[in-house]
């Protein structure tokens, strides 16, 4: 008798637990959420990352804290950090968080087990079948997979190429105007910067973006700096950037930090113009 109300004591405290765990993982999810909106506030979002990093390190598998982290590391990595090694290491965490939230999806591992061929083969063609409720995180293991490799040998690009682009191909399929056309904007930058691919595929892609999103100052702060300067365009290059620092950034809430920030790398690429078109 002693032996079964010990056991019903244990078994009543692990409840009790699970449920003050769960309870803990929802506030701090809820005190992330309040802090990326508070983004424009460079400390708002490292304490985001903070405290999301302890709640990934509870609930690995959680949807939520998946895709608001991966995209906050990103945040961080993009316009926060001046040293390249921690805007990698921040990059290549985005990414390798959000490549397990996909690979680890319960709809994506019963279609992959479904697939006939190598391991590889397997997983590209899942991916490109994949449910629209993946898009989140396969756009965040994209995007921080390339701003990771963006300045690695092409060699690196290159090897990672098929993947990237069955991704985001896919995202554009179920989704072309997420993250303010981010797939678009994604090949614009890509293929700037993949040898053999025509140049003119970047311009299409960036204009694409720009239709999907021509509020968003990111789609023309990143066609002058990866496009233009590649085309040796200095001319449209400073056209456009001009007019993007002539903008109101305030205009649009739910983008203004963003807006905030690509107005600032305006600004920077119009002082280098001259060290950029030498």
């Amino acid at each position: 008798m002693l032996c079964l109300f010990h056991s019903w004591q244990c078994s009543n405290q692990k409840i009790e637990l699970d449920h003050a765990q769960s309870q803990n993982i929802d506030f701090l999810i809820a005190q992330a959420k309040m802090l990326w909106e508070q983004r424009s506030d460079s400390s708002a979002v490292k304490n985001a990352n903070h405290i999301l990093g302890l709640a990934y390190d509870v609930e690995q598998n959680n949807p939520e804290i998946l895709d608001l982290y991966s995209k906050s590391l990103f945040f961080q990595g993009m316009f926060l950090e001046k040293d390249s090694k921690i805007k990698d290491s921040l990059f290549l965490k985005g990414s390798e968080i959000s490549k397990i939230a996909v690979l680890t999806n319960r709809a994506f591992t019963q279609k992959l087990n479904n697939m006939i061929g190598d391991s590889s083969f397997r997983i590209l063609s899942t991916l490109s079948e994949a449910p629209k409720e993946l898009v989140p995180a396969m756009y965040w293991w994209a995007t921080n997979k390339l701003w990771y490799l963006n300045n690695k040998a092409a060699i690196e690009r290159i090897n990672h190429r098929e993947l990237l682009e069955v991704i985001m191909h896919r995202i554009i399929s179920l989704e072309p105007d997420f993250e303010q056309g981010g797939a678009y904007r994604f090949f614009g930058v890509f293929y700037s910067r993949i040898p053999g691919v025509e140049l003119n595929q970047s311009k299409i892609y960036f204009e694409k973006a720009i239709t999907s999103a021509e509020n968003y100052f990111g789609n023309k702060v990143q066609k002058s700096e990866f496009y233009y300067q590649k085309a040796e365009d200095k001319s449209s290059f400073l056209t456009l950037l001009k007019s993007v620092i002539n903008l109101d950034y305030s205009i649009y809430p739910e983008i203004m930090a963003e807006n905030m920030f690509y107005q600032e790398r305006a600004k920077l690429l119009l002082k280098q113009q001259d060290t950029l078109f030498e």
